[in-house]
């Protein structure tokens, strides 16, 4: 098969014979990471007046610099203030969302050691405020992302304090969580599942 670019330069495919198949989009993760993705769905939500989401600044405090040009400074040294919360938080449908973003290459279950004792006790204070907060897990090795429930997460987080498993098994967060189909605008449209699961009472 024979391509011609403008201009009238010609590309030859090695596969001349080859029979044409229908084009399949893959909604996958496209080399993005998870943040990445996220980052990109709200600010397809902002655009489409669905939802204003953002995710939280670091507070870091800059020590030394380096000059090595005039034009140019190299940060050297920094340290963060303070314990961060979670990753993004905004409004949807006037009510307060909160939620951490996490991934794992594991395949059957989720470390807990990638969450930290201030996000869970953050997450608490969330919901007894009336919040709606949840975490997005991502199986980065499966292409599968889940919402699940902060409510789901701390109990686990304190059976492990009390010397339970140090995950989460993945048929638990198939059972408790919510699977997020991937897609193209947005790429994880986790605000359809904030719908279905907190909106549909």
């Amino acid at each position: 098969m024979v391509f011609k670019y403008p201009g009238g330069r010609t590309y030859e495919t090695k596969q001349m014979n080859q029979p044409i198949r229908p084009f399949q989009p893959n909604y996958g993760n496209r080399g993005m990471t998870l943040e990445e993705d996220l980052n990109a769905t709200n600010e397809y939500y902002r655009e489409q007046g669905i939802a204003v989401v953002h995710k939280k600044p670091t507070p870091v405090q800059i020590v030394r610099v380096d000059y090595p040009k005039r034009s140019a400074a190299v940060i050297k040294e920094a340290y963060f203030k303070q314990a961060s919360t979670t990753d993004y938080n905004g409004v949807y449908r006037g009510k307060y969302i909160d939620f951490e973003a996490k991934e794992t290459k594991n395949k059957t279950s989720f470390p807990l050691k990638n969450f930290h004792e201030h996000q869970i006790q953050h997450m608490e204070q969330v919901l007894q405020h009336g919040g709606i907060c949840f975490v997005i897990l991502r199986f980065a090795t499966l292409n599968e992302v889940y919402l699940l429930d902060a409510s789901h997460l701390i109990a686990y987080w304190k059976k492990r304090q009390e010397g339970g498993r140090k995950s989460i098994p993945k048929r638990d967060i198939e059972q408790y969580g919510h699977y997020i189909a991937l897609g193209y605008q947005p790429r994880i449209d986790y605000i359809s599942v904030v719908e279905k699961v907190y909106f549909a009472h």
